[in-house]
């Protein structure tokens, strides 16, 4: 039954950058995240792990999760959480205020007002 589909997660493929560390470690490794879903993710990097290995994730607008290696396959390996995450977290922008001021506007939310009829008209 190779090729079929097992897992019953809804997983996220996308491409994003998180850091890695082996349990009792204190050095981490940056890796690549190559899917993402509530209970787990595909990372890819040079790191040295084996099955069952504990560590620890670092993801953006997450935090720091709990996890175990499920599989090793080359540079790739699956992971484990200790419990489950919001998988569209880590793809929302960092910032929810308009006051990030000095990246380029076409990288920020768009302005709200909270009242409109302030506002001068030109």
């Amino acid at each position: 039954m190779a090729g079929v589909e097992t897992r019953n997660a809804e997983r996220e493929s996308l491409f994003l950058m998180a850091d890695v560390r082996l349990e009792g470690a204190a050095q981490t490794e940056r890796i690549k995240v190559r899917n993402l879903s509530s209970g787990g993710m595909m990372g890819e990097g040079d790191i040295a792990v084996s099955r069952g290995s504990r560590i620890v994730v670092a993801l953006r607008n997450v935090g720091e999760i709990d996890g175990s290696v499920a599989w090793v396959q080359g540079n790739r390996f699956g992971v484990s959480f200790a419990s489950e995450i919001d998988p569209k977290a880590p793809r929302t922008s960092v910032t929810k205020s308009n006051a990030d001021l000095t990246s380029p506007r076409y990288t920020r939310p768009p302005m709200t007002y909270e009242d409109p009829a302030r506002l001068r008209k030109l």
